[in-house]
């Protein structure tokens, strides 16, 4: 159950309006990496969800979203304004004016409309949980920017708050990601093949400044090794097939049922 407070999470104030970055702010409010996307897709996460505790976590912060969509609305609505008065500010965008009535509108910046293809929603804790992690990395990054592009004073508070939840919101994320006491890279039900999980393959090989080959924990550490191609005369990847049964990676308690793990194999074509 939703329950709508007549209060804004963080009270709005805006000294001069200015369409121009109300324009901007719409990437907040309908963008990919806006906080729509963020409510729906934490929220629809959860509902698939079968962990209580991080489903709990999935919500409060779904429902947060929720309510800085309402502020980053206000936000937009009192610098879009002159819009609905103002024939030069009108011109600037059409599309928010006669479309929008000079208001807030599900399209990002450039006004294409809002889409749930934006929504990243596996029904797999882990992963759903790593794409949260970025999720909170691109819209912080996103305030970031809008930040340097307004001299409003609160404009600037108000998205200084709006960029700051987006890291605790991180966090949070990783610290239910670490909870899960899943191995860091186990994903879904099938084991990955030994030998070629470990191998980097060099895929980018030349001479002189423009081809040097570098080398760092990425390729060399972490369990990884490089492997050079054939093609230059390395022993290239592992190519040996290998069937690892469905139960074979290792799982969380924390884990959703598997998708597909206890399907009987299908009979062999006759």
């Amino acid at each position: 159950m939703y329950h709508h407070v007549k209060k804004l999470m963080y009270t709005v104030n805006v000294g001069t309006p200015d369409p121009a970055f109300g324009k901007m702010l719409l990437e907040q409010f309908g963008g990919a990496n806006g906080e729509l996307a963020a409510a729906m897709q934490y929220s629809i996460q959860a509902w698939n969800c079968e962990d209580a505790a991080r489903k709990d976590l999935l919500l409060d912060i779904g429902t947060e979203e929720l309510s800085h969509l309402e502020v980053v609305g206000a936000l937009i609505r009192m610098h879009l304004k002159p819009m609905k008065t103002d024939r030069a500010a009108a011109e600037a965008d059409p599309l928010v004016t006669i479309a929008g009535g000079g208001g807030v509108c599900l399209c990002n910046s450039a006004g294409t409309a809002w889409t749930a293809d934006y929504l990243k929603v596996t029904g797999d804790l882990a992963v759903d949980l790593r794409s949260n992690i970025a999720a909170e990395a691109r819209a912080k990054i996103v305030y970031d920017r809008l930040i340097n592009f307004t001299e409003d004073v609160g404009t600037q508070e108000t998205l200084q708050f709006l960029m700051t939840r987006e890291i605790t919101h991180m966090r949070s994320f990783a610290a239910a990601l670490e909870s899960m006491e899943k191995p860091a890279y186990s994903i879904g039900t099938i084991a990955p093949t030994p030998t070629l999980v470990d191998e980097y393959f060099n895929a980018s090989t030349g001479e002189g400044d423009l081809g040097k080959d570098y080398v760092g924990p990425w390729n060399e550490g972490n369990g990884l090794h490089i492997v050079n191609s054939k093609r230059e005369s390395g022993e290239g990847l592992t190519i040996k097939p290998y069937k690892p049964q469905p139960g074979t990676e290792k799982m969380s308690p924390h884990d959703s049922t598997p998708v597909g793990a206890n399907v009987p194999p299908r009979p062999k074509a006759a």
